[in-house]
Parts: structure tokens; sequence; C-alpha cells
């Protein structure tokens, strides 16, 4: 009686103590699943840009002085102009016909104007040459104008350059490593009128997605509005998303953007395969998907080789030593005779006994035989090679089934091309 009785109570027992073994275990495991898992939430400043905040394009022309003698030469006109002119600034008047300009070279100056830029303050700049300058190192650019898509100036760039490269040696027996002909001058510039933007004047504050989709516009829409607990954006289209100042209640529009900035959502991004055939590179993302798809691949290859064999020529006259002149004895021009399509070989030995004289340098010449080209055609037909991919297979299925059966990129490009024609290919495929 007392062993009936226990065995009931020791499993009424037992069954709660596992489960609360079993969801300790599970509450010790989640963190660790969760950690597990990657995180695909982006900010929203990742994937937009506000409207109206954004860089501008600045461009001059200038001289690059102190070059050691890898300059225009002085076939380039316009740097010959271009240098008479600024020693007139400087008060000295020359004749560009009379100016040789080794050291000097005529460039072009770039630079980006970034937003909100206020007078003073500095900017990097990149100098390449225009003309038929050799190299650019070790120069100096004098004060030149960089101006605006308006022909304003907005800046102006001086200072030594600074080069990514370098060459030596000669024309015939040289190296030379990146460019030498394009060099920076870091901090080279400076702002000289004001570009900033006054956001004070913003109504609405306007985000442009880098990647217009719909599906990620109106995502954009839904988190801002959340954020708020009230309606403040709203998807204009697949690019542009709309957040109102006013109804948003931020004193500040700087701290508007900020906070909308911040914002974190999940982005879906559309399936697509790119390639490139010229350097047979291949990105597939992650969530393309195939339909039922049957893949078979060959080769055919097909070799020609060509090599020479040496057989005897009938007929012929056996070997014999020629000399340099008419002059040799009857064996040795005997041997002469029909040596012109026989192998030859020089020496420098003495004269053999039937004539010539010492030391002069001979000839030998065995005519009876002669080279003949013989080709052979190599072709081997490897079997076909098969995968199939049943429905829902992704990326990672495919790759590794084109890997087991020995195809190179360039066959992967041709076969994702032949999968996409057939239909069975669920992305889009960009060729580049």
């Amino acid at each position: 009686m007392n062993v009936a009785f226990t065995n009931p109570n020791v499993r009424l027992v037992a069954l709660p103590t596992y489960a609360l073994i079993a969801g300790a275990l599970l509450s010790m495991l989640a963190p660790i699943a969760l950690a597990a898992t990657p995180d695909r939430r982006v900010l929203i400043r990742d994937i937009t840009s506000v409207e109206g905040v954004r860089d501008n394009m600045l461009v001059g022309y200038g001289l690059v002085v102190g070059l050691n003698r890898t300059g225009d030469t002085q076939q380039t006109y316009f740097t010959v102009q271009t240098l008479a002119n600024a020693m007139q600034k400087m008060g000295v008047l020359i004749s560009p016909a009379s100016v040789t300009v080794k050291n000097v070279a005529a460039v072009f100056i770039t630079a980006s104007l970034p937003p909100f830029a206020r007078p003073g303050a500095k900017l990097d700049v990149t100098v390449s040459s225009v003309g038929d300058a050799k190299s650019l190192a070790g120069g100096v650019l004098l004060m030149s104008a960089l101006h605006g898509p308006d022909g304003q100036i907005y800046a102006e760039a001086q200072g030594p350059l600074v080069m990514g490269g370098y060459t030596a040696g000669n024309g015939t027996n040289g190296k030379e490593v990146n460019s030498v002909t394009v060099g920076a001058i870091p901090n080279g510039g400076i702002i000289e009128r004001d570009t900033s933007v006054d956001l004070h004047d913003f109504k609405t504050v306007s985000l442009l997605l880098r990647n217009p989709d719909f599906t990620t516009a109106k995502q954009i829409a839904d988190v801002v509005n959340e954020n708020f607990n009230k309606t403040v954006a709203s998807a204009l289209d697949s690019s542009r998303v709309d957040v109102s100042v006013a109804d948003a209640g931020v004193f500040s529009v700087p701290v508007l953007i900020s906070r909308v900035q911040n914002l974190a959502l999940s982005v879906s991004t559309p399936a697509m395969v790119v390639v490139n055939e010229r350097t047979g590179t291949i990105v597939l993302g992650g969530d393309v998907k195939l339909t039922p798809v049957s893949v078979i691949h060959g080769s055919l290859s097909i070799e020609v080789v060509t090599t020479y064999a040496v057989e005897p020529i009938p007929g012929a006259m056996g070997p014999g030593w020629v000399g340099s002149n008419s002059e040799r004895g009857g064996g040795v021009q005997g041997a002469n005779t029909g040596g012109a399509t026989g192998n030859k070989q020089t020496t420098t030995t003495p004269e053999p006994e039937n004539g010539g004289r010492g030391g002069d340098r001979l000839t030998f010449v065995n005519p009876t035989a002669t080279l003949v080209p013989q080709t052979r055609v190599d072709v081997t037909d490897l079997p076909a090679q098969n995968i199939r991919l049943d429905e829902g297979a992704n990326v990672e299925e495919l790759v590794n089934g084109l890997r087991a059966i020995g195809t190179t990129s360039r066959d992967v490009i041709a076969i994702l091309q032949a999968i996409k024609a057939e239909g069975g290919l669920q992305a889009d495929l960009e060729v580049q």
C-alpha cells in the first residue's frame, strides 16, 4: 500500500518540477536566441536625405608651379597664355612666344561645397592636369577662384599638392604607381560666400529616399506618426515623405529633423541580382526566390596543336662545311650546293683539311633534313552536369548547386540570364 500510494505522489510532484526546469531553460536560452537573430533595422537618416540640404559642385582653373621640368610643353599654348596673364597682374609684361613652361602646368581645380558652409571655413580640393604635363609632383597651386554653377565665386584655393602616386625611371625603363597628374590639397580651399540654408523658413521637412520604394516610404511615415502619436507625416510617392513642422509641434526644425532621422524601422529591399560581365562579379540578394527549374551545363573543348618534325629530303647531298667566300676547296663547295633549304650550324673552328684558309668563319650545312609542321586536333566533350531546384529555392541553394557542377563566374552569369528568360528567377536581373 505504501508503494502504491507513494508512486502517484512522486508523479504529481515530478511533472510540475520538470515543467519548471524546462521553463527556466527556455528563459535562459531566450536572450541567446534573440542575440543570435540579426538586427535588420536601420535608421531613417541612413536611407533618406533632407530636401534642400545638399552639397554643391565647384570648379576652377589655375596654374601649378615649381615642377621639376615635368610641366606642360611649349605646344600647350593656353598654359603660356595663362602664365603671361598672371605675370602681367604681377606687373611683369612678357611675350607669350618667348616663355618656356617646363616647370608650369595648367590645371583644373574641383571641390565640393558642403551644406551650411560659412565664410572662412576650409574644404579639400582636387587638382588635375589639363595639358601634357608628365607629373605634378612637388608643385604648388597658385591662388585660383572656384566658381559655382551660377558663375559666382564661392571659394579660393591655393597650396602645395599631395600626390597619391609616383613615377620612377624614364620612358623606356620606368614604373608608375597610381596617377601623377592628379593631386589633392587638404584644407586648401577657403569659402568666401555664405551658402547656408535657413531651416527656420521650412514649413515642411521632405525626406527623399535614396532607393525609392512605396513600401519603405509608407513605413517611414508610419514610424514617424507612431513616434509623435498623431499624423504628422505622409508618403507622397515612392521617393518622398513630407513631415509637417506645424503639426509636429516642435519648436526647432533642426530638433525635428534630428528626432525623425534617429527613428528605426525594418526595410524590405526588392529582390535583385546584379552581374558584371566584364569582371565576372555576381551579387545576389538573400530574398531572391526561384521557381522549379533544371539547369544542364556541359563543356566542349577543342584544342589545335602544331608541332614541327625533322624529316629527310630525298636526293639531297650530304652535310659539309661552307666557307664565307667562294675560294673554298672542292669538298666544301660541293656541300654548299642545295644547302639553302637545310639546317645550318655556325662555328669558328679551324678550316677542314679539304681547303680554305685557316681561322676563317665556317658554316656547317646539313641539307639532308628539313622541318615539317604537323597539326593535331584534340576534342574533349565533357558530360553535361545537371542540377534541380525545387519550389522556393533560394540563392544559397542555387550557388551551391552551380559550384557543385564546376561552373565559373561567367558560366553563372549565362545561367542566370537563361533562368531569367525562362521565368524561373523571381527578381530583377541587372547586367552592368
